[in-house]
């Protein structure tokens, strides 16, 4: 009875111990489990907490922007029509022979100033001096007989006065010799003056001040008169004219300020940017071209330095006139909005407006402003990119094109009393170099 009994405890004890462990591992895994949802739990409560942290950090408003800065200026400035033409000679001859000959000497350089009455080309004068010779042989000649016959005419006068060997008939006569002598010797005066201008034309001369062209004859030619050919082209440069177009909507303009003043004329180079000479407006053309739609005006530059050169193009620039004290900002300051033009302007506390202006007239990099800034406002010139109304910015002067404003720099003690610090030169942000 023992044995059974003994069988049958260690039998229970065994089921007892199958079902404790079979009882002990749901258990085991459900507290793995609870653990694991903790960490889990914790983990994400740890990424929530730095995605708050990040947020915040991202939510925190940026530093001040920066910009560069200028000041709006007073100044004289012009009120300028813009075209565009050729630089034009007032004068221009092609000189050419008035006699026939062989040319002997040339007495030009190519490209020489001369003046008027400068010898240029000399032509064979030997034919011509020898008919001043014969000319002036004639005339001796016929002013001998004009001599005697006058004598005679006084003699036989003397004889029809004492009616003795004279008579009225003979008078007459003689009298008519004498004036038949006296056109020979006038025309004989005509033939020396004839031959003598034939020598002056053997030289040819400059009739203005100017310059000589390239050389189109040499010497030996033989010239005639009156061919169409010339032998040398000088022109003048000094004074010079520019001719130039502008548009037609301009001559209004232009034609109530020259019944005024004299108007202005610059001339610069075909880059427009670098000024050649000054001068005056002297003819505004009596007619608009209608296929252009454009009018032609002439101005007359004393070009004493010849800087101006016949042929040449130029940008001309007409001053209608100065306006005084004007308020100027350099033209990048300028933005175009939705309602029209209008700059930044930097307020005292270091924030910026958007304050409309009235733009006049652009002139190189500087803006003429008629109406939205004094003189001496504050205006941002450059990284306008970004900003709005109310924006703080970090301010630096400086001109377009320049490196931008540094980043603020904040004590320990916060920003000073326009909320912002500019960095020195090497303290961070953008090297000005």
């Amino acid at each position: 009875m023992r044995r059974p009994i003994k069988l049958l405890y260690a039998l229970a004890v065994v089921i007892a111990v199958v079902i404790a462990l079979r009882l002990a591992l749901p258990k085991g895994e459900g507290a793995n489990a609870a653990g694991n949802d903790g960490r889990q739990q914790s983990a994400s409560s740890d990424s929530a907490a730095k995605n708050r942290g990040g947020g915040a950090k991202d939510a925190a408003p940026r530093g001040p922007t920066p910009v560069l800065a200028g000041v709006a200026k007073a100044e004289d400035f012009p009120v300028i029509v813009r075209g565009i033409g050729n630089v034009s000679a007032v004068n221009e001859v092609q000189v050419k022979s008035r006699v026939d000959g062989n040319i002997t000497r040339i007495l030009y350089r190519e490209g020489q100033m001369v003046h008027a009455g400068d010898p240029l080309v000399q032509i064979d004068p030997r034919p011509y001096q020898a008919q001043l010779d014969q000319a002036r042989a004639n005339q001796a000649k016929d002013q001998a007989n004009l001599d005697n016959a006058r004598r005679d005419l006084a003699r036989v006068a003397a004889l029809v006065q004492t009616q003795l060997a004279a008579t009225q008939q003979q008078y007459e006569t003689q009298k008519a010799l004498v004036a038949q002598l006296e056109a020979s010797v006038k025309a004989d005066q005509a033939a020396v003056e004839t031959a003598q201008l034939n020598i002056e034309y053997s030289t040819l001369k400059s009739p203005i001040d100017g310059v000589v062209g390239l050389q189109l004859v040499a010497i030996g030619n033989l010239v005639t008169a009156g061919v169409a050919t010339p032998l040398v082209d000088i022109t003048q440069v000094q004074p010079i004219g520019l001719v130039f177009t502008i548009p037609e909507r301009e001559l209004n303009r232009i034609r109530e300020a020259a019944a005024q003043h004299s108007l202005k004329v610059l001339a610069f180079d075909g880059d427009d940017k670098r000024q050649l000479s000054e001068g005056a407006l002297a003819v505004i053309n009596n007619q608009v071209d209608q296929a252009t739609g454009t009018i032609t005006l002439k101005a007359i530059f004393p070009n004493a330095d010849t800087a101006l050169w016949p042929g040449q193009f130029v940008n001309a620039h007409l001053v209608l006139n100065v306006v005084p004290e004007a308020v100027t900002v350099p033209v990048a300051a300028v933005q175009m909005g939705p309602n029209g033009s209008f700059v930044y302007a930097v307020k005292p506390d270091s924030t910026v407006e958007a304050r409309p202006v009235t733009v006049g007239q652009v002139e190189g990099r500087t803006a003429l402003i008629e109406k939205g800034l004094a003189s001496g406002d504050r205006i941002v010139v450059s990284g306008q990119n970004g900003l709005s109304p109310g924006l703080k910015v970090a301010i630096r002067d400086g001109a377009p094109g320049e490196a931008n404003a540094r980043e603020p720099q904040i004590g320990p003690e916060g920003v000073g009393s326009t909320g912002i610090t500019t960095a020195p030169p090497g303290a961070g942000g953008i090297d000005p170099r």
